[in-house]
């Protein structure tokens, strides 16, 4: 599980570093095009063109690269994914490295997008391959200068936007130079530190979330033993108190019949409580569900009639609209079929007599909407975000029903 979450981490890091690629072709281009034909810049415009091009080739390859590794038939490894990252990073310092030769070199403010890829090798690598990245990047940006002004690499000029022959101007090279490689290597260190710090943070959390997952599992495992066994204890009294109150052991006057009858029902709700936080914790403890093929149609027309008869005796009319394209999918039928009939049941329970529930069911490209509502007391508002953690129970619900175990929606969350 550890190497999949690295391998997943490293993936993002891969896209990342791709869609940051795709900005910065658009920038480019977009800044040759306005350089060229709205300031009057003098550049080697079709030379820049090409490379964007192949950029762009560049940057399409090593998403389909990234998109193959990553697949199920190849399973790439932590290590590939690694490298593909510290292979792109390199190629980006080189790549910058050509645009600013076609486009004034040293006379071209944009040498400062150095920066950028050191603070981006700061937050994806090492405190160590962050420093080799800058002196990389201050070697190649020094190379480029050296060999432009003793005349090795032909200079093009920025003419209309800067002075001609700066790049032969020693002072002002040597202390250009001197400026960007400081700039460079203070970045760095701070961009390491800050990176530094967020990484213990981030490796403190994550232990802290894990220990949290293994304490809930033992509370998980705790309630469930508990509840298994006062479901037992239950199971016996209902027992005891259907034979006492179908009379098997003997008649009952009115007041005893009264007090085995409110025992009876409240053992019954307690019972419900108890299947219901058993289900709960079974779900969160397991996760393993049984899936097939099966009618979503008809799991809705079951949901509908089931609450049809509870729906009758308080006057609430249950209407029912499915897009015609719904009916087969996968899924776990029995859950998803009890979740809605339990959203059904809970509409109708918390609407007024003479009310209105409907359910539609929409096809949304490969997934089904399945969308109730009702004419009932709905949620207060501030509460929403409440009303699907365990035992919790709007106050307008509390009214109407004092006895609900505040577990119907959070079981339908875990279900979902």
């Amino acid at each position: 599980m550890e190497a999949l979450i690295k391998s997943t981490s490293l993936t993002s890091r891969a896209y990342w570093l791709i869609r940051l690629r795709w900005l910065a072709i658009a920038a480019l281009c977009a800044t040759v095009f306005g350089a060229e034909r709205i300031l009057n810049v003098s550049l080697p415009a079709r030379t820049l063109y090409i490379i964007v091009a192949i950029l762009f080739a560049y940057n399409f390859l090593l998403f389909l690269f990234v998109k193959y590794i990553i697949s199920p038939q190849k399973e790439g490894s932590i290590r590939t994914i690694g490298r593909m990252i510290t292979f792109q990073a390199l190629a980006d310092l080189f790549i910058l490295t050509l645009i600013l030769h076609f486009s004034g070199g040293v006379e071209n403010p944009f040498f400062f997008f150095f920066v950028f890829h050191v603070v981006i090798a700061s937050t994806l690598f090492s405190t160590l391959h962050s420093y080799l990245q800058a002196t990389l990047a201050v070697f190649l940006f020094g190379l480029l200068l050296t060999l432009e002004y003793y005349g090795v690499l032909a200079h093009h000029s920025l003419k209309g936007f800067s002075d001609a022959g700066l790049y032969r101007n020693g002072l002002f090279v040597s202390g250009t130079f001197l400026i960007f490689s400081a700039t460079l290597y203070l970045v760095a260190y701070m961009a390491t530190s800050i990176s530094a710090q967020l990484r213990k943070q981030q490796v403190s959390c994550e232990n802290i979330n894990v220990q949290l997952r293994k304490k809930d599992s033992v509370k998980d495992e705790y309630v469930l033993r508990l509840t298994h066994d006062i479901k037992g204890h239950l199971a016996a009294i209902q027992s005891c108190l259907g034979i006492v109150e179908d009379g098997t052991v003997g008649r009952l006057n009115e007041k005893q019949t009264d007090l085995v009858g409110r025992a009876s029902r409240r053992a019954f709700k307690c019972m419900k409580f108890i299947k219901a936080l058993l289900k709960l914790t079974r779900l969160r403890l397991s996760g393993r569900l049984e899936f097939a093929d099966f009618s979503m149609k008809n799991t809705l027309f079951d949901a509908v009639s089931y609450t049809q008869n509870k729906a009758t005796g308080k006057n609430i009319e249950v209407t029912c609209e499915i897009d015609p394209q719904v009916d087969v999918i996968y899924g776990e039928r029995l859950l998803i079929e009890e979740t809605i009939t339990n959203l059904l049941v809970n509409a109708v329970k918390y609407t007024p007599q003479n009310g209105k529930v409907k359910i539609t069911a929409k096809k949304r490209e490969d997934s089904v909407l399945i969308q109730i509502s009702d004419s009932g007391i709905g949620i207060p508002e501030g509460q929403t975000e409440q009303i699907f953690e365990e035992f919790y129970r709007a106050d307008n619900a509390k009214k109407i029903e004092r006895d609900g175990t505040g577990l119907g929606l959070s079981i339908a969350k875990q279900v979902i």
